[in-house]
């Protein structure tokens, strides 16, 4: 479940969908979030910011136990150009190269029997924390996963559900990677200063968003994109992980382009979302 504040228009308002993928070792499944927006923007009365596209998320660590759906051991969200780690009650993953920054909250959904966690994109500028380190601030949305997508009715919905879309789906999203008009590069997105972006306000940057490929805390160990495309080494640098943490991929649909991620998280400029 996320929750989120946004500027609301019933002109360009659209059904709720979620991007996703999933990884698989012996010992872990990575379940990876991508929430797409097509404009990032800080309202100040001086000093007012914009650009084109925004690409937000978070990754989920469940341990392989036996069971139908694994133990939930952590979460990693992406804020910009910060990740932040977070382990739900009772985890038994600590502290390791990162500092834990809070602990994952689980709430019920309506719609299903399931307990789900939540987490929350701040308004405007979409950065992704565990609820309540974002939290509702007057008008906003409340999402639910579903098997459909719903448009909100208002800006103040707190009952919308969303339908997954697999990041891996034939024409979707890793299939369109080298689309010019959608990619600036591998893993970041096209944005430029046509139309409003700008006006009036102080800063407009172009090429400003990533995909989950594209995805980098430049301040930490795993390199640009592999909380995506490695998402077991990043679990292995953030946390101490008691029970062994396995890191041979028997799926990873990365697997194929982890030469050209290799030479982009070498060669491409820092992107300042």
């Amino acid at each position: 479940m996320a929750v989120d504040r946004y500027r609301y228009n019933p002109i360009a308002a659209l059904a709720a969908h979620v991007y996703y993928s999933v990884m698989e070792t012996s010992t872990h499944w990575y379940i990876t979030y991508f929430f797409f927006h097509p404009r990032d923007w800080t309202d100040h009365p001086f000093f007012e910011t914009e650009h084109e596209n925004d690409g937000e998320g978070a990754l989920f660590a469940i341990e392989r136990d036996g069971s139908t759906y694994g133990v939930l051991r952590s979460a990693v969200t992406v804020a910009h150009s910060d990740f932040f780690s977070y382990t739900p009650t009772g985890s038994t993953w600590t502290s390791g190269g990162e500092s834990i920054d809070g602990t994952l909250r689980f709430q019920a959904s309506p719609h299903d029997t399931f307990q789900h966690p939540v987490t929350a994109q701040e308004a405007q500028g979409h950065g992704l924390k565990a609820h309540p380190q974002y939290d509702i601030n007057g008008d906003g949305l409340v999402y639910y996963p579903s098997t459909v997508a719903e448009t909100p009715s208002s800006g103040n919905d707190r009952d919308v559900r969303y339908q997954l879309i697999d990041i891996f789906a034939t024409g979707g999203l890793w299939a369109q990677r080298s689309n010019a008009s959608l990619f600036a590069s591998l893993g970041t997105f096209a944005g430029d200063t046509s139309g409003d972006c700008g006006v009036g306000t102080w800063s407009c940057s172009t090429n400003s968003a990533n995909a989950p490929w594209g995805w980098d805390d430049g301040n930490d160990a795993p390199a640009r994109g592999e909380i995506a495309s490695d998402p077991a080494k990043l679990a292995a640098a953030y946390f101490t992980v008691p029970s062994g943490l396995a890191r041979t991929y028997s799926y990873n649909p990365y697997a194929g382009a982890a030469a050209a991620l290799a030479e982009a998280a070498r060669t491409a400029p820092p992107t300042v979302d």
